[in-house]
């Protein structure tokens, strides 16, 4: 039999960025934890492939400066969050026209000036390109309702957006009178980029939410990649917390089971996995349906071709696989060699057969350039990408699941790194409130014992 291989006050099953910041925030309030991820490495699916000195991230979850659990959560201080340009770039009948919301906004005034629409140069860069000169989100009636509302919103405290009627978000946008063109012109492909959704199915609040991140704060990318932030948390962690290569396969209240080391003892149990992780754990726990992404990364030695600098290019016309990309070594140049630039393009639900060939097509018109002498470096597909938060949709999951067994994720919350980090911190909240203070453990009885 196997003796038990490491022992702490809470075993925290999953090392994303929900139990790690889960882990800071015990040890923090002297609760000694250990840690177990089956992979090789930590991050989840906040995980980052290094290709010839590129850093292709696989999912390419877009953050917002607005988040406030990036500021509150222990062993991010060191994170540095590189920023789009203010708004996004919309691609529609052949002209990138430039909206958004301004950074740290809040006024419907500052909101209205921004949502404006500016058109550049036509697709392919011909003045003579037959394009319509209206903007995609309508005329300036319909602007100026939308610059009003994003205004609103980014004032809006949360609990009063969590407190609205719940519906999807399509239907909720069409009773409050905005126009369709502006729904189908801005609405649509900001909130597939930021919520995976083209459809809109997601339930308002949760749509709601995302706007008012969106409306006050600016999009960004962590410098470096996405495994970043996971990885910063583990260092920060004391050493012989975080276990790799450690599957969890039976978990109770008061201990967890391994394929590895056997039994784990301790006081209490935190699944952080992914949700079907956790019910293949835990039968009985909800598995919600997912969103698919697709991400095709892209480089080239011409970056002069590009001329979308630092934004976010959405395409408003729907007319490709591709629902966002952007020249991300303009954003983050730490994630490309210097003279290359790194393209990366999400594609959102099934992939096309020959998907490459098809994303290709699709920036060449998105950019205005030949993308044929472009190189590929990565296609990650990933199934199961993001939950899905179709209405109803409970935004405060419970995370206390019985007394001495916790839940945190962002199948708890909402399906973004805020929601995963936030449905940590409730989490920790509840453990430490049904624990009290103190800890049973030193840090020596948490190192390996011979099994």
């Amino acid at each position: 039999m196997h003796e038990p291989a490491y022992q702490a006050d809470v075993v925290i099953v999953g090392a994303g960025v929900a139990g790690l910041s889960a882990a800071h925030r015990l040890n923090s309030a002297g609760v000694t934890t250990a840690v177990l991820e089956a992979a090789p490495y930590v991050g989840g699916r906040m995980s980052t492939e290094k290709v010839d000195g590129f850093r292709l991230d696989r999912i390419g979850q877009l953050l917002s400066t607005s988040y406030p659990e990036l500021r509150l959560t222990p062993g991010l201080d060191a994170l540095v969050l590189r920023r789009f340009a203010p708004g996004v770039l919309l691609h529609r009948d052949g002209r990138r026209h430039r909206a958004g919301a301004p950074a740290g906004g809040g006024s419907a005034r500052g909101a209205l000036y921004a949502v404006r629409a500016l058109a550049s140069a036509p697709r392919g860069g011909s003045a003579a390109s037959p394009v319509r000169a209206t903007a995609p989100m309508g005329g300036a009636v319909d602007q100026a309702r939308l610059g009003a509302a994003l205004g609103r919103l980014a004032g809006t405290p949360v609990e009063r957006i969590l407190a609205r009627r719940e519906l999807p978000a399509a239907r909720a946008l069409a009773e409050r009178g905005v126009s369709t063109r502006t729904i189908d012109g801005f609405l649509r492909p900001l909130l597939a980029a930021l919520l995976c959704d083209p459809e809109l199915t997601t339930s308002s609040r949760c749509a709601d939410l995302a706007l008012r991140s969106f409306a006050s704060g600016r999009l960004c990318l962590p410098e470096g990649g996405a495994d970043v932030l996971p990885d910063l948390l583990a260092r920060a962690l004391p050493p012989g917390t975080v276990h790799t290569g450690v599957r969890a396969t039976s978990v109770s209240t008061t201990s967890v089971r391994t394929a590895e080391h056997g039994e784990v003892r301790c006081r209490a149990v935190l699944l952080a996995t992914d949700a079907r992780a956790a019910a293949e754990l835990l039968p009985g726990l909800r598995v919600p349906d997912f969103h698919e992404v697709t991400v095709v990364h892209h480089t080239t030695d011409e970056p002069a071709s590009l001329t979308t600098g630092t934004s976010l290019l959405l395409d408003a016309d729907r007319s490709g696989p591709v629902s966002h990309t952007c020249v991300v070594s303009n954003v983050d140049p730490s994630r490309a060699p210097q003279g290359r630039a790194l393209i990366s393009s999400t594609v959102l639900g099934t992939p096309p057969a020959d998907v490459d060939t098809a994303v290709r097509m699709h920036l060449a018109r998105l950019y205005g350039t030949s993308t044929h002498r472009w190189e590929t470096l990565a296609v990650h597909h990933t199934p199961e990408a993001l939950p899905a938060m179709r209405p109803p949709h409970d935004l405060r999951r419970p995370v206390r699941l019985l007394a001495g067994l916790y839940a945190c994720g962002d199948h708890r919350d909402t399906s973004t790194v805020q929601g995963a980090l936030h449905s940590a911190h409730r989490a920790t909240a509840a453990i430490l409130a049904d624990l009290g203070a103190g800890s049973m453990h030193s840090a020596e009885t948490m190192q390996p014992r011979a099994a």
